[in-house]
């Protein structure tokens, strides 16, 4: 292991990120009480251009007002290249309460991108006097940002996580497909008379995890667009989670469960794990090295993989 330690992400539940547009204040008590860890109040791309003041208004409103619970309480503001982003930093800070935990910048291209928000948000939190430091996250949705991705996950302290936003993602890319994650039609190779889909989106989830890893910063998988597809949800949250992902965002409420029971490590997988540790806690007072478990060797690194599991089900029961 290099000499660096390899910093850990702040300790909470990131296993589903539920949306809802701040131009919907209607849906924001529904939010509050779903079983998301993460809420996502957006200002970005669901709220129409005509509607961004009423929209940042509701949800400054919204902060203070609605009993959120324990969720972690996120605002997506818009975009570094609009004329609305200051606006929404300087007045969520200005006016919203210190129920507020987070903002989510999105499309962020570089590391610049991330120091702009946070020298505002520290200006702000300096001159109201805010007791509360806000954490940041950001949006990994164009090429310029993947090319990036570990000057970003390095670039601010503040910051907590990082997602993949496939669509804009495809779109900055030049990828032929309309599709929200998933497996894309064209995208297969063919052996034998037989199509075999691959996953178009698995470089860029690997990158964005090898990243975060390095720097302690939550790794999230975006969005899935096909609401109406809970198999093809559960592959890709499968394969994210097995990548190393911690969450993933739901767009729809239907959603949440599916991200929930997906990131919650199973019970016979925390048994496994702790019965791992057993084995090698008996190998290490008999001193050896390694142990043999249901047929398996098992190690030093089977021990930090089965304390991955443990710590994931011991903080969500917390």
């Amino acid at each position: 292991m290099s000499f660096r330690v390899q910093p850990s992400p702040v300790a909470r539940p990131n296993r589903c990120q539920l949306f809802g547009p701040g131009s919907r204040p209607a849906i924001f008590e529904k939010m509050a009480a779903s079983a998301a860890d993460v809420i996502n109040l957006d200002l970005e791309d669901s709220v129409a251009p005509d509607d961004k003041t009423e929209a940042r208004k509701n949800v400054i409103a919204a902060i203070g007002d609605i009993d959120w619970g324990r969720k972690h309480l996120s605002v997506r503001i818009n975009g570094l290249d609009t004329p609305y982003w200051v606006r929404d930093v300087v007045d969520l800070l200005e006016n919203a309460s210190d129920r507020l935990d987070q903002i989510m910048i999105p499309k962020v291209g570089c590391a610049a991108d991330v120091y702009a928000v946070d020298a505002v948000v520290s200006a702000v939190e300096a001159s109201k006097g805010r007791g509360k430091r806000i954490g940041l996250e950001v949006i990994i949705e164009t090429a310029a940002g993947i090319a990036h991705v570990e000057e970003i996950a390095a670039s601010s302290p503040r910051l907590q996580a990082m997602s993949l936003g496939a669509a804009d993602f495809a779109a900055s890319m030049g990828m032929q497909t309309t599709g929200i994650g998933g497996t894309q039609e064209n995208y297969y190779m063919h052996h034998a008379g037989q199509k075999y889909w691959a996953d178009p989106w698995h470089w860029a989830q690997a990158a964005i995890v090898a990243a975060c890893r390095t720097h302690g910063v939550l790794p999230v998988d975006g969005p899935f667009g096909d609401f109406s597809d809970d198999a093809g949800f559960r592959a890709q949250a499968l394969r994210s989670a097995t990548l190393g992902m911690v969450g993933k965002w739901a767009i729809h409420p239907k959603q949440v469960a599916l991200a929930n029971e997906i990131f919650t490590p199973s019970e016979a997988a925390v048994a496994e794990a702790r019965e791992i540790l057993a084995a090698m806690d008996e190998a290490k007072r008999t001193g050896q090295g390694a142990a043999v478990y249901k047929g398996r060797l098992v190690d030093l690194a089977s021990i930090r993989q089965a304390e991955v599991i443990v710590r994931q089900a011991e903080m969500i029961l917390a």
